[in-house]
């Protein structure tokens, strides 16, 4: 198995309690533990490819997770779609 076979290791939730992210009335406080979660990428895009239906994953509820899987059927592969966002986003602006 590779690294990223154990990204749940390196979770900042991995300490909390799985309820936390289940139940629809913290949500706000789970997506919190994932803003600054080191494999928050990884989260996401297990959540994504496995079509998991329950929870917040790398930071997106279900409802979130279901509106982007409707908008992007095409897509087989999210972790090529969201590392190509994330260099995309790191990229430089051009100033005018």
């Amino acid at each position: 198995m590779g690294a990223t076979a154990y990204w749940s290791e390196r979770a900042a939730c991995r300490s909390s309690d799985p309820a936390l992210f289940g139940a629809a009335a913290e949500q706000k406080r789970a997506k919190a533990v994932c803003n600054g979660c080191p494999v928050r990428t990884e989260c996401l895009v297990e959540a994504l490819d496995n079509r998991i239906e329950f929870g917040v994953w790398g930071g997106m509820t279900e409802r979130e997770r279901r509106a982007l899987l409707r908008r992007r059927p095409d897509v087989t592969s999210w972790r090529q779609v969201l590392e190509a966002a994330r260099i995309a986003n790191e990229q430089p602006r051009a100033t005018s």
